[in-house]
């Protein structure tokens, strides 16, 4: 995948890319929402591995650039539907909360529709109030919240929300 539109850039993570995200996925700063405060603990060479399974129709990372500086990061799995399962973190804190990981989504929303996709999923902690305001606003609806069903890396339980789009219901900011 490549896509770019207006200073914003999604395209496949490769081998090159691995020191970065281990920078990111190591951080207990950017981890912490996804349940792992103290990082992921994975070295360069682990994801780099990992990149190479990669592939379109299954599972993808991918790197989200503003300006040609890479900030973030998203990934989709395709399930059976096809159903798609994405998400996104903008890593750089310096460029949350400008709109940029919004219409990132839309850009690979829009791309997975395209490719036939009929619904897309995702979850996010349920105390990440933001992320749920901008999902709802591309038109994701909640389906279900999952109280104390997981535990983070220090043992506190985490609850979680699910959400689901349909073509019908998705509204494009890219």
């Amino acid at each position: 995948m490549d896509l770019e539109k207006n200073g914003l850039r999604i395209r496949n993570a490769e081998e090159k890319d691995a020191a970065q995200l281990a920078q990111w996925w190591n951080d207990g700063s950017v981890m912490a929402h996804a349940g792992f405060p103290l990082g992921l603990g994975i070295t360069a060479r682990e994801i780099a591995e990992k990149l190479k399974t990669d592939r379109d129709d299954a599972r993808r990372r991918l790197i989200l650039e503003w300006q040609g500086k890479p900030i973030g990061e998203m990934s989709y799995t395709i399930l059976e539907g096809p159903i798609a399962e994405i998400g996104i973190k903008i890593c750089e804190a310096a460029y949350q909360e400008q709109g940029l990981g919004r219409r990132a989504l839309s850009m690979l929303i829009s791309e997975l529709f395209a490719r036939g996709c009929v619904r897309i999923i995702l979850d996010t902690n349920l105390n990440n109030l933001r992320a749920q305001h901008v999902y709802e606003k591309l038109g994701f609806k909640k389906n279900d919240i999952r109280r104390d069903s997981w535990m983070d890396q220090l043992g506190r339980k985490q609850s979680a929300v699910d959400y689901e789009l349909l073509p019908s219901d998705f509204i494009d900011f890219s």
